[in-house]
């Protein structure tokens, strides 16, 4: 292989081939924020000296002298290599290098005849050997999986990517900046639990050989976040990576990452106004202003609207599955009879699974109702809307409402089509959640996997009397998907998960 060979003649020359360290005064952002206002002659005058290291990605070589672009922190500044200026030795390795390899360079800052700002090298420093070779511009990878895969190889020649997740972890830090002034402490829970709870999802299992027990990858931190909040710690929250064994699609990972918090003495009214409150907070920190475009859509955080469930499924609903009213989502069996027209509709116009026969006969009026609700309203939440008042069979864990004991005090937000956040008023009658986690068992009894287990202790803890307490979940990835454009929860996750690769027999 020919790089291999360039490695050996950089040995033979005398250069350690993978060196421990190499010290450097400022990285190529400080060079290039520092210096680029400068001119040629405040160069000359100064004569700056550096010591910056990059990753090799042009070399444009000219005879006994030659020019290199050094790529760090997601910038790139060029380095003019003279062989009367470096040396024999390390003209030789210029030579040598190939696209890809770091290396470092010691010597001054001036400006080409074109007024680029260059590093006149004076010293070359072999830092690593790429020995596989980049792809050849962008159009090398294009193909989406090996992007993911090699997500490496992705954030090195495309600056996009990389922009992608600095604006993520700004937005994280956002959060956590909001919460904290609020008055939230941080805490961190488990992450294997003896019981998968807090969600009504299908957990990953794993086996713990010293105790010899099952344990489940936790698919929320809910029931251990509210579990503190009964023991006087009022405001929490925790910055979460949950798994679920479901299914993956541009909007779902198995693992992924959630921001929960919880608030005692409040609930889901309150829940919402700090919702809005936070949601600004991270526009305008991440980018500067409450406006945004996700796809053909402009976006603004200054409105968010609100609908309860029913009136969004009669707000939506199309008409060419027939008129519906409000009186009409109260009679179960005119909405089930409505289904089969439903489908059609959405098979012509959306696209996507149907409600099934079986579904629609056996799921109870609340599961009925929300599988209309994502049918017919969820791709229409372009703009903040809170969707208000779920039925109580899909709320195991959310206090039902005074006026309606067929639904409960619970809100989910979309923008751009997607869920973004959760939350309750939290249950806290430990009689009557016992009875909520007893229907749970019955679903999973009848093979529901998703269903929520019984929580002894955590029923235990309510027992001790939980305050009333507002609760919260926002899902960090979708949100990152909408403040950078991303249409796919891949693009902004650095190692989705991927089927195992194909391999040549």
């Amino acid at each position: 292989m020919q790089r291999e060979k360039k490695l050996r003649s950089i040995s033979e020359l005398g250069f350690e081939l993978y060196p421990r360290k190499f010290d450097f005064t400022h990285t190529i952002p400080q060079i290039l924020s520092s210096y680029s206002g400068e001119t040629a002659e405040s160069l000359a005058a100064a004569k700056v000296q550096v010591r910056v290291a990059g990753r090799v990605m042009t070399i444009r070589p000219h005879g006994k002298a030659g020019f290199a672009h050094l790529q760090g922190g997601g910038e790139r500044l060029q380095i003019y290599v003279r062989l009367d200026a470096v040396g024999e030795r390390d003209f030789e390795l210029y030579k040598l290098l190939d696209l890809g390899d770091p290396i470092g360079v010691v010597g001054y800052l001036f400006r080409t005849r074109t007024g680029e700002l260059t590093v006149h090298a004076e010293r070359l420093y072999f830092l690593a050997k790429a020995l596989l070779p980049m792809p050849e511009k962008w159009h090398g990878l294009a193909d989406v999986e090996i992007r993911y895969r090699q997500r490496y190889l992705d954030l090195m020649v495309n600056a996009d990517v990389r922009r992608v997740f600095e604006r993520r972890s700004k937005l994280i830090r956002a959060l956590r900046g909001f919460l904290e002034a609020e008055g939230y402490l941080e805490v961190e829970t488990p992450m294997m639990q003896p019981l998968a709870g807090g969600a009504m999802a299908r957990p990953f299992v794993t086996h713990h050989n010293t105790l010899d027990m099952d344990l489940y990858l936790r698919i929320a931190p809910e029931l251990y976040l509210k579990r503190l909040i009964v023991g006087g710690l009022d405001r929490v929250y925790e910055l979460n990576r949950n798994f679920r064994n479901e299914g993956i699609s541009t909007q779902h990972n198995p693992e992924f990452t959630m921001m929960e918090f919880y608030q005692a003495y409040a609930d889901y009214q309150d829940m919402i106004e700090l919702s809005e409150r936070l949601l600004r907070h991270v526009a305008q920190t991440v980018l500067g202003s409450l406006e945004f475009d996700y796809g053909d859509h402009h976006i603004s955080f200054e409105k968010f609207e609100r609908f309860t469930m029913k009136e969004a499924v009669v707000r939506f609903w199309p008409q060419a599955a027939g008129d519906l009213t409000m009186a009409d989502l109260d009679d179960i069996q005119n909405l089930r009879q409505r289904i089969p027209a439903l489908n059609a509709w959405f098979s012509s116009e959306i696209g996507g699974a149907p409600i099934t026969e079986s579904f629609v006969n056996q799921c109870s009026p609340g599961e009925v109702l929300q599988a209309v609700f994502e049918m017919v309203a969820e791709h229409h939440l372009i703009q903040p809307t809170f969707i208000l008042d779920f039925p109580l069979e899909v709320s195991p864990l959310a206090k039902q409402k005074p006026d309606d004991p067929n639904f409960v005090e619970r809100f989910e937000l979309y923008v751009g089509g997607m869920e973004i956040a959760n939350a309750f008023s939290e249950l806290n009658d430990p009689a009557e959640q016992r009875n909520r986690f007893r229907y749970q068992q019955l679903l999973r009894e009848k093979g529901d996997l998703s269903a929520h287990a019984i929580d002894e202790d955590y029923i235990r803890a309510l027992s001790y009397g939980m305050p009333p307490t507002g609760g919260e979940g926002i899902g960090i990835d979708r949100l990152t998907m909408l403040l950078t454009n991303s249409h796919s929860i891949r693009d902004v996750i650095l190692f989705p998960l991927l089927r195992p690769e194909k391999t040549s027999s």
